[in-house]
């Protein structure tokens, strides 16, 4: 049965790992539903986040393919239910649909979102949360105009607070000792 999974792969900064990546989704016919990458919690530690809808085997054995991968430290798969998570998306709306009345402000403060810029043609607004969430402000705000939409892809933190960050420490350790090590000769 297909289920929403979140994949959390932790790597070093290396050149071409995200093309290795994305291959072993392609090649197993799963579509990415959201990829983020930043830095993590340990320096020289990259974080990516990816989304997929697939069978619970199929998410096991890919999260162990990516392991496999030259500069991947460690990956894990989660559930809805395991993990914290957000998404951003900015609406870039005409500064006009703001100027009759107070209905899109209150549509802003109602879906608990915030204006970041205020120009003469154009408002951006930006709101956090699950994808269901900013989809349902784009629909309300979709009548007095949108003029451009972004959406992040999503964010995710782990429930668990000793299943990565203890493993993370672990490497930060050892990368410590190696250079320690080539100090020392």
């Amino acid at each position: 049965m297909k289920k929403e999974y979140t994949i959390s792969v932790f790597s070093e900064h290396k050149v071409g790992l995200l093309h290795r990546i994305t291959v072993i989704f392609s090649r197993r016919k799963i579509n990415i539903e959201s990829l983020n990458t930043s830095e993590s919690e340990v320096r020289g530690i990259y974080r990516f986040t990816i989304v997929i809808n697939t069978s619970e085997e199929m998410a096991k054995s890919v999260t162990k393919q990516i392991e496999k991968q030259i500069g991947i430290l460690k990956a894990f798969y989660h559930t809805l239910d395991e993990i914290v998570y957000q998404e951003i998306a900015l609406y870039k709306v005409p500064t006009v649909a703001f100027a009759h009345g107070d209905e899109v402000e209150k549509l802003v403060r109602k879906h608990n979102a915030r204006i970041l810029a205020i120009e003469p043609d154009y408002i951006v607004v930006e709101k956090t949360g699950h994808k269901e969430e900013t989809k349902l402000l784009f629909r309300e705000l979709e009548p007095y105009g949108i003029l451009q939409f972004a959406r992040s892809g999503r964010i995710a933190l782990t429930k668990q607070i000793k299943e990565i960050s203890a493993y993370l420490k672990d490497i930060d350790q050892h990368q410590n000792d190696t250079a320690n090590e080539v100090l020392t000769y």
